[in-house]
């Protein structure tokens, strides 16, 4: 086998693990797939560690079977209400006339020199562009000559306890976790075009317990949110709305389910459960969509609001991306055309081979970002796939705080 990369979604309804092999034209073939209904997070933040381990456990079995492998390290999505993300600046003197990688890790740190609160820990530094002596728009400004350098990054961070404990299931699981990586900044390695990218895009990730937003544009990221409202709203909705118990109205909002009343047929009629052992019950298809339609509305109107209130809602020329479980109800990319005013596409999972058939959905599409963001990072270099506990979050700290001593010292 070649070297393997494993994503491992940790999300509110569901735990996903995604096995990818690295193919010998630097591509990336799924062999593996895993997953199982999630029972410890609410809203994206671990609640019980103890039925998250096992629903872990069972996710990364299923993938070992399928991929004929053991699984000992995985990259770990993080969502959840505690994420924020900001853009900052950094700016250096280059002392030897020729930017080095050195210069670059300067700058980097200089931008990165923000107050963060201690129960905050900065989980993403991505380098939106570089400045050199006025000119901008840089890329990769190694090599090049100057004398002021600048970077301009969005920074991401989220509550360290949070962090700890994604990681803390992930070892009681038997796994070491490589990395932490944003849900969005994940799924958009799955679903986005380098077009997308470079004109501008935002990002929607519709999951079960929150709702993610990544804008890009000139190919970086520039604006990064999450909202504590999901799929699981949906059901609650239809849950309470059609007195039906939990399970089924999951069932419901999966089999019959749209967030647009004028694409459902006024003549069809749904059969629904009662509560405590009730005779079961007919309705009219139309009343379910008359419950999910304000919810679905009033997700997007928020997005939109977030989108305005963060400056770019100019820069998305190419419209809006919608994955994530919440995605495949029906009559989605509608309802978000008429709020955001620019044309909605669906987003599934490319760039990638296997078990292409498998895949094509966006619920995937954060696990298989995962391992696509794992193999940029480690730009198949076989010996540090399976990277030892060292590079944990925890020992990252431990390791800075080190740095900071000798600095100090």
């Amino acid at each position: 086998m070649g070297h393997l990369i494993v994503g491992l979604d940790i999300g509110t309804t569901k735990i996903c693990s995604v096995v990818g092999e690295m193919n010998n034209s630097g591509g990336v073939d799924i062999v593996g797939i895993g997953m199982h209904p999630s029972v410890g997070l609410r809203k994206g933040v671990v609640v019980n560690i103890d039925r998250t381990v096992d629903s872990i456990k069972r996710a990364v079995e299923e993938a070992e079977l399928m991929a004929g492998c053991e699984i000992s390290s995985v990259y770990a999505g993080i969502a959840g209400g505690h994420i924020k993300g900001f853009n900052s600046h950094g700016v250096i003197a280059v002392k030897s006339r020729e930017v080095t990688p050195a210069d670059l890790e300067r700058v980097l740190e200089a931008a990165r020199a923000v107050a963060i609160p201690m129960d905050r820990e900065v989980i993403h530094t991505i380098a939106q562009e570089y400045i050199v002596d006025d000119q901008d728009g840089i890329q990769d400004p190694i090599g090049m000559s100057g004398v002021r350098l600048e970077a301009k990054v969005h920074i991401v961070t989220g509550a360290v306890t949070s962090a700890q404990n994604i990681i803390r299931c992930a070892h009681s699981a038997g796994l070491d976790v490589c990395d932490i990586v944003l849900e969005s900044l994940a799924s958009s390695e799955a679903v986005l075009t380098q077009e997308e990218k470079d004109l501008g895009v935002a990002l929607i990730d519709f999951g079960g317990g929150t709702t993610d937003l990544a804008i890009f544009s000139q190919n970086s990221i520039k604006h990064t949110a999450v909202l504590a409202l999901g799929g699981t709203n949906l059901t609650n909705d239809i849950a309470i709305g059609l007195r039906t118990p939990m399970s089924h109205a999951e069932e419901i909002k999966k089999k019959y389910g749209c967030c647009l009343s004028s694409l459902i047929d006024p003549e069809e009629i749904i059969e629904v459960e009662s509560v405590g052992g009730r005779q079961s019950r007919t309705l009219s298809r139309q009343v379910l969509g008359e419950i999910l339609e304000p919810r679905v509305e009033e997700i997007f109107a928020l997005i939109q609001r977030e989108i305005i209130r963060s400056g770019f809602d100019d820069q998305i020329t190419s419209g809006v991306v919608i994955t994530g479980g919440g995605a495949l109800l029906e009559g989605v990319p509608e309802v978000a055309e008429q709020i955001f005013d620019l044309p909605v596409r669906r987003g599934f999972p490319k760039e990638v081979g296997g078990l292409t058939d498998v895949i094509n959905s966006p619920m995937y599409a954060t696990a298989v970002g995962l391992v696509l963001y794992g193999v940029k990072q480690e730009g198949g270099q076989a010996e540090k796939v399976f990277r030892i506990r060292q590079k944990n979050i925890f020992n990252r700290v431990a390791g800075r705080m080190k740095k900071w001593f000798k600095d100090v010292i």
